[in-house]
């Protein structure tokens, strides 16, 4: 029978049909987007990510049991299956490389070298290319299947959410720090298209496509700097794209903290929406639940609030079965996957992903950490994480009561107390008094009074107290990808620069944590007036700070205590008037870009290991 052959009827049935398939077949695709969690296409295989452990678990989605468990390196986070097979990429963070397992065998098959901090992974249709994003320096590596990498390419700054539109010609980054989102034509290789959102937008992990509508969905916070003390400082957001759209309506944010009587959600850290494109899932970490909403194609409302669920501890990852019956969500600390009915949202099932590989002290403190509950945070909206994600800082400069102040790394805190850049605290346990203060205002974590900062120690007085700051002290360093062979001749000559009495550097930033910062007897501390604290207006407490240690400077930008200085050329230049933050004024063009390459080369080795070497002492828990 020929289409002319058809009654009226007859056509417009094929017609429906043609278009249902071909929805059926862009839902599929579509809903490559990177995540911690990932299933099969089947729907019969789900791997998980483990940071803490190291692994990759993968679990039969028949019996609901954990089949493999498989060691992967240091912090993985994204996984995907590649197209419609078992086989799965893992970006393994810390390692600077992407692991390719068998997940029906749980065998590792490939390790694929990347330059550094790969976070999310998509593949295309049929698996045989995929996509990671390298964190820094901010580019999408093209993989094939066999592990060869076959292109680079731009995709922000710092991206971590990545996501493959379904005819495979467009990929979606999203920044960590900016939540920016990027549109990056596969065939050439370039950033085509970009939506900014507000300057206040931050921490942004995921992107996620809608199947069927050209929509892309971000979970973020958005911290609004100037406004630090108290509530009104951090807000959680998902952001909602119009891929397609005109000048004016590219771009919104949906609060939400909107939804339930205005109760407050802490730190989205994963979304995903079904395959049908109807339902929208949202996982919020420092609060410890979720909202199950549904999407609203009006290209306004966009999301409708419909339930919340209390989740464990520390969920990270949320993913919908292909055929949309379940769902299933990622308790980071709790170290399980949850399967839930998706009709009635009722669990189903606790499968164990992975033993907890922290000690009891180390995990109290990392669950204080994140979370944004009594005792810690009194009207949950923040939490430690929320600017010290994994140890890392939230790119900001905070309006803090004291004066401008940027957010530091924890990286390598046991080696470098006292604390804050105006060294007022000499003990992780002192930031009792900011769990108890205007910013946090929580209950606290010692029963009665809490000596003051720089007296008497507030260690010993509360378990709890002594395993945050055992967990605040725990972040270790990597080593800079700009010294995996050594340090470069450009590196070496600005090595020489920088121990030279003439620039001086090395006077204060000694030692292998380059800080001459580390712990003393009370109250002997050493601070330092390099002449930055003039700068700003709102300045209570320098102009004498804390030196800074110098490792992963690469990454961590902006720099100085006021967070002015945007690149280390900056440092050594426009911010070093008088030269009293080192003698640089008589240095050329090329002797600063080589100080310079030595600093973004730190760590060349690792710092502890140099520590103890030395006979240094780091803070005892």
């Amino acid at each position: 029978m020929t289409f002319r052959s058809m009654t009226l009827r007859s056509r417009q049935l094929l017609i429906v049909a043609i278009v249902l398939t071909g929805l059926g077949t862009q839902a599929t695709s579509a809903r490559d987007s990177n995540s911690l969690m990932d299933i099969s296409s089947d729907g019969r295989l789900l791997a998980c990510s483990n940071r803490d452990s190291g692994t990759v678990s993968i679990v039969d989605l028949n019996t609901l049991k954990k089949v493999h468990e498989t060691q992967v390196g240091v912090h993985p986070e994204g996984v995907a299956f590649l197209g419609k097979t078992h086989r799965l990429a893992v970006a393994v963070y810390n390692d600077d490389q992407v692991t390719v397992l068998d997940a029906d065998s749980g065998k590792v098959l490939q390790r694929v070298e990347v330059f550094d901090e790969p976070y999310g992974v998509v593949s295309n249709a049929d698996g045989s290319r995929y996509y990671v994003t390298l964190e820094y320096p901010g580019r999408v590596v093209e993989i094939s299947a066999a592990g060869k990498v076959l292109r680079q390419f731009p995709a922000g700054q710092f991206p971590r959410g990545l996501a493959l539109s379904p005819d495979g010609k467009t990929l979606y980054s999203a920044e960590y720090y900016t939540a920016r989102v990027n549109a990056i034509d596969v065939a050439g290789g370039k950033i085509v298209d970009t939506w900014k959102g507000a300057s206040t937008d931050n921490l942004c992990r995921q992107i996620v496509l809608h199947p069927t509508r050209p929509k892309a969905y971000i979970p973020h916070i958005r911290s609004r700097t100037a406004a630090a003390r108290g509530e009104g400082s951090i807000f959680p957001y998902v952001g909602v794209v119009d891929t397609k759209a005109t000048e004016g309506r590219r771009r919104k944010r949906i609060p939400m903290d909107s939804f339930l009587g205005n109760l407050v959600t802490a730190n989205p850290w994963e979304i995903d929406v079904s395959a049908d494109g109807k339902r929208f899932f949202v996982v919020f970490s420092g609060t410890d639940d979720m909202f199950i909403c549904e999407t609203v194609a009006d290209d306004y409302t966009e999301i409708a609030y419909r339930r919340r669920l209390t989740l464990g501890h520390n969920p990270r990852a949320v993913r919908v079965a292909p055929d949309g019956k379940r769902f299933f969500v990622y308790n980071a600390l709790d170290f399980n996957v949850v399967a839930y009915d998706s009709d009635s949202a009722r669990p189903l099932a606790t499968i164990a992903v992975t033993k907890n590989p922290l000690s009891k002290e180390l995990h109290r403190g990392k669950i204080l950490f994140y979370t944004a509950l009594q005792p810690m945070v009194g009207r949950r909206w923040i939490s430690c994480s929320s600017c010290h994600p994994d140890g890392d800082p939230d790119g900001r400069t905070w309006q803090n009561p004291e004066g401008l102040r940027a957010t530091p790394p924890l990286f390598g805190l046991a080696w470098t107390h006292p604390l804050h850049w105006s060294a007022d605290r000499d003990e992780s346990q002192d930031f009792e008094h900011t769990i108890r203060g205007p910013l946090m205002q929580g209950r606290g974590l010692v029963k009665g009074g809490v000596n003051k900062s720089l007296e008497k120690p507030n260690k010993g007085l509360s378990v709890d107290l002594d395993a945050l700051a055992a967990y605040t002290n725990s972040h270790k360093f990597t080593l800079s990808p700009y010294a995996r062979k050594g340090l470069t001749p450009a590196a070496k000559r600005g090595q020489k620069l920088f121990r030279s009495k003439k620039v001086g550097c090395a006077t204060c930033h000694n030692g292998p944590f380059y800080t001459d910062s580390r712990p003393r007897p009370r109250p002997k501390l050493l601070t330092h007036d390099v002449g930055t604290g003039t700068i700003d207006p709102s300045e209570k407490m320098g102009p004498a700070y804390d030196t800074p240690m110098l490792l992963g400077l690469y990454r961590s930008a902006p720099y100085l205590h006021h967070g002015k200085a945007t690149t280390l050329l900056e440092v050594l230049t426009t911010y070093n008037t008088g030269d009293r933050h080192g003698t640089t004024s008589h240095l050329d063009k090329q002797q600063l870009s080589d100080l310079a390459d030595f600093l973004k080369a730190l760590p060349f080795e690792d710092p502890a290991a140099a520590a103890k070497t030395a006979g240094l002492r780091k803070v005892a828990r």
